[in-house]
């Protein structure tokens, strides 16, 4: 079979590399084309020859209304580079990896030229453009949903979908950077022996520009306590960026504030506590144990636009698989310097607070199910296809 996969972001490579590799263990014959990053080139590279990867998702993924406004026109451009190569190769299977700005056109114009759609972690239609339930309906074959709170939703809707547990569960126990001791993890990094904090502001440039300035505050103010001084604070630099996108944070802090790219879990395992950009870390997060503050904020529009079609209580993946608040979230003006250090100094101090946050990590983990949902996920994708060829 020919599978031609959609994946926009980091985690949608993660999750597309892990795809990947069930699709060839299902399918000896598969064949696949790919928009995504160096991990699903990896997994081509290890089963086929070639050129699969089309586009490197490094290539601009956008976030926030006004910013995917403003750079429409290379989006538009990017749109019909990938229906042009769809059309071209003639895959069995279309698959799509969240990113809902770009996948949802595909979605439509792959479906009405007659291709099989799959969409591979649903859109959060039940936070937000809730109409779009209605082209998941007419535009895509089979949903494969990775939440538990999902089912009753797109069961309400209408819409066919297969539940397989999460695959973030995969990811993270298959990590070395989550299996290798604490020693190993400083060595590599020349780090020393202090108490970390870690720091993951996200990838994206409008993430950046909102956390940054904020966190520089933040660490600051604690630098300058005597009982935090010695704290060292380790950026998790994103994949898509470079050391300069940190300088805001990084620039005449090198004494505490170190920069680490390529290991956000092995960052995570070893810090004490962590403050996060809302998003897949923050559940990445709940499931390594690492207590956590999440912000989130972007431009003044955005966030007033999010706030108005946003219908979901909490904006953290944890926090709505258990129904209440297991870590705070700290929503734009309130995601100051001086917020974020009371609540770090809780996390770092407060014994029985952190130990309620990991109880409810273990509830978090408990719903999500157990291992080997990549796998189960493209075996049910090969079955889809050998049902209905």
């Amino acid at each position: 079979m020919k599978y031609y996969i959609i994946a926009g972001e980091a985690s949608g490579d993660l999750h597309g590399s892990n795809l990947m590799k069930g699709l060839y263990a299902h399918d000896p014959e598969a064949d696949i084309r790919f928009w995504g990053g160096e991990l699903m080139d990896e997994v081509y590279h290890g089963h086929q020859n070639g050129t699969g990867l089309v586009a490197d998702y490094k290539d601009g993924a956008v976030m926030g209304f006004w910013e995917v406004f403003a750079k429409s026109g290379k989006l538009l451009g990017k749109l019909r580079r990938c229906k042009s190569d769809i059309i071209a190769w003639g895959p069995d299977a279309v698959i799509l990896i969240d990113y809902p700005g770009f996948n949802f056109r595909i979605a439509e114009f792959a479906s009405k030229r007659g291709f099989k759609v799959f969409y591979y972690i649903a859109p959060k239609v039940w936070a937000s453009r809730e109409s779009r339930t209605r082209k998941l309906k007419r535009f895509v074959d089979k949903l494969f949903i990775v939440f538990p709170f999902e089912k009753e939703y797109f069961t309400r809707k209408g819409i066919d979908f297969i539940y397989k547990g999460n695959p973030l569960i995969d990811a993270i126990d298959g990590s070395e950077f989550v299996r290798e001791s604490r020693e190993e993890f400083l060595r590599r990094n020349g780090l020393d022996g202090r108490r970390a904090v870690a720091l993951l502001p996200g990838s994206r440039k409008m993430e950046l520009s909102f956390m940054l300035p904020r966190l520089a505050g933040f660490v600051d103010m604690m630098h300058s306590m005597p009982e935090y001084a010695g704290l060292q604070f380790i950026v998790a630099g994103a994949p898509a960026r470079t050391a300069s996108d940190y300088r805001t944070i990084t620039e005449g802090r090198e004494d505490f504030v170190r920069l680490v790219f390529g290991q956000t879990y092995g960052v995570l395992r070893h810090s004490e506590a962590a403050v996060i950009n809302s998003g897949t870390a923050s559940l990445e997060a709940a499931l390594i144990g690492t207590p956590q503050v999440v912000g989130y904020g972007g431009s003044p529009l955005t966030f007033a636009i999010a706030i108005y079609i946003v219908k979901v209580r909490y904006i953290s993946l944890a926090n709505l698989i258990i129904g209440r608040k297991a870590f705070r979230e700290l929503l734009q003006y309130y995601f100051t310097p001086s917020a974020i250090a009371s609540e770090v100094r809780r996390l770092l101090d407060d014994g029985a607070y952190r130990e309620r946050m990991l109880s409810d990590y273990a509830e978090v983990r408990k719903a999500l199910g157990g291992s080997g949902a990549s796998t189960a996920i493209a075996a049910a994708m090969t079955d889809e296809l050998k049902r209905k060829s």
